[in-house]
Parts: C-alpha cells; sequence; structure tokens
C-alpha cells in the first residue's frame, strides 16, 4: 500500500512561501479547495511542488497537476522529469494528453476534427522568413504571435503592418529557439473577452468571463484582466463539451476557453489539459467534482 492517494503539485514558488504575494496566495487558496475535496472523501493527501528532489513519487498512487505555473518557462527539465516519474505514479492528466496538449500544434488536430478555431499558421524553428514576408504570405494584416509551447502569455505579441519592425529582432531570437505561430487576430476579445468553460470527465461544471484591461487583448490576470461570473447558454455548453470529447483519452479535467472569432461564430481560443486555472473559488462544488472524477481513478 502507497503511502499516499494523492498528490497535488503546484511549484517551489507557491509552496509554503514566507511572504507570499497576491498571485501566489491566490494559487494556494486554490490547491486548498482541492486538498480539501479530497481529504472530505476519506483520501491520504498531500501537497508538493513538482520539482522536489526529497520528494519520492513512488509513494503516490495519482499525482495531480495543479499550480505548476512554471513548468513552460523550464519545458525540457520539466518534460524528462515527468518521463521519470510517469513510472512511478499515475499522472493526470495523463502524460500522453499532456505532451500532446504542450504544444499548441494540437490546434491543427481539432481543426480537423471540426472544431472552429481560428486562422492559424505554424513555423518552425529556423524559418527565415521575416515577420513582413510572412504576413503578407498568409494575408495576416493584424496578427498574435507566439510560441507553440508557452503559458500566461509568455512572448504572446499583437502585431499589425505598423509595429511589425519593432518585434523583428525578438521573432528572430526566437524562431531560432522553438516553434511559433500567427493567428489572425480576432477583434471581439476586446468588447467580448473570452470564455473559460471548466469541464470534469468530460462534463460542464461551471464557467467564467476573462477580459483585458481597457486596451489589452491579454486577458490573463498576470496583465491586469479580470474574471466575472458567467452563466452559459445551451448552445455554449454543448460546444465546449464537443470539445474535450474529441480529446482521446477524455481528460479528467480540462479548461476550455472559447472566444468569439471574426464571423462572430465560437471558436476555441485554447484547450487547457495540463495545470489550467479552474477557478474554484467562483463554484467550490466543482472541487467535488474533481474529487469524484480522482475516485472513480483510485
Amino acid at each position: 500500500m502507497k503511502k499516499y492517494d494523492v498528490a497535488v503539485l503546484t511549484k517551489k514558488g507557491f509552496f509554503e512561501p514566507e511572504n507570499p504575494d497576491w498571485y501566489a496566495k491566490q494559487a494556494i487558496k486554490e490547491d486548498e479547495f482541492v486538498l480539501k475535496a479530497l481529504e472530505k472523501k476519506g483520501l491520504k493527501v498531500i501537497r508538493t511542488y513538482w520539482d522536489n528532489p526529497d520528494f519520492n513519487f513512488s509513494e503516490v498512487n495519482i499525482t495531480l497537476f495543479r499550480t505548476i505555473w512554471d513548468y513552460f518557462n523550464r519545458f525540457q527539465e520539466f518534460s524528462a522529469w515527468m518521463n521519470k516519474v510517469k513510472n512511478q505514479t499515475k499522472l493526470i492528466n495523463p502524460p500522453e494528453i499532456i505532451f500532446e496538449n504542450i504544444d499548441k500544434h494540437y490546434l491543427k488536430k481539432l481543426s480537423d476534427n471540426g472544431i472552429n478555431i481560428p486562422p492559424t499558421f505554424f513555423i518552425n524553428k529556423g524559418d527565415r522568413r521575416s515577420l513582413k514576408e510572412l504576413h503578407k504570405e498568409f494575408n495576416l494584416s493584424e496578427s498574435v504571435l507566439k510560441p507553440c509551447v508557452s503559458g500566461a502569455g509568455r512572448h504572446t505579441y499583437k502585431l499589425s503592418q505598423k509595429n511589425l519592425f519593432q518585434y523583428k529582432e525578438i521573432y528572430r531570437k526566437l524562431i531560432s529557439e522553438e516553434d511559433m505561430m500567427l493567428q489572425e487576430f480576432q477583434h471581439n476579445i476586446y468588447k467580448k473577452g473570452e470564455l473559460a468553460f471548466m469541464m470534469f470527465d468530460g462534463k460542464f461544471s461551471h464557467a467564467v468571463l476573462k477580459k483585458g484591461k481597457k486596451g489589452d487583448f491579454r486577458v490573463q490576470d498576470d496583465f491586469g484582466g479580470s474574471v466575472f461570473e458567467y452563466k452559459p447558454s445551451v448552445e455554449e455548453i454543448e460546444f465546449a463539451e464537443k470539445v474535450v470529447s474529441a480529446v482521446k483519452p477524455l481528460p479528467v479535467y480540462a479548461r476550455v476557453d472559447i472566444i468569439t472569432d471574426n464571423n462572430n461564430k465560437p471558436a476555441i481560443g485554447e484547450i487547457e489539459l495540463i495545470e489550467p486555472e479552474l477557478w474554484f473559488r467562483f463554484y467550490p462544488p466543482a472541487a467535488d467534482l474533481l474529487a469524484d472524477a480522482i475516485i472513480k481513478l483510485l
């Protein structure tokens, strides 16, 4: 018998910090909802950070990714760690889902399965075309540039014909190091923001509306964005559930981010399957739904 049923993973900076800032406090609070829900089910639970050298993951049945919000800045290290511990504990979501979801190329797979996404163009590492050449080739007047492996708005830039030269050097550096992507800019993001749908075992739990600060297309709170409770329509819920059902195997938890595209149709911004913020503080019963899904696995 293993020592723990579930390990809830965070990053080192969120693990018992002496003077937590608002962001760390928020992460800790979110994790507490999960810990309490699991403990309420009678499970033996521990919280630790994913790269804790003193923690033995062989002592845990299920390891649950939660607030590991530094993995995208340490991708190679995280991948090596995950390949090691996947043989010691059951990772949730499972590695095959995570490795695919880490790279935004998964959007093409969703598109091939009939899921609407904004026009998206992938650029391989080492590509020598300039931003100006790419915009001409893809017929883009305004776009969003981002790495294919990213998170929390890392190196995400809004481009237009007027400012391409400003990003010439940073793009040249980025494309020499990693795959990048260009998406046609979706103008409704300013007015309508982005919807986030929380899903457990493929079923809808709750939703929030994320809006950027005035004049900013980035909705993350890292950049001053705000989050509001949101009551979605039946059609919106059905769209989100259709997206999750396209993922195989079905994820234990998922966050489906939906925007309104330039044709006023719902489109996928992204689907988060690794460590999405799930806003349990907006709907605490969702933590019980996650706990129920974990119980099924155990």
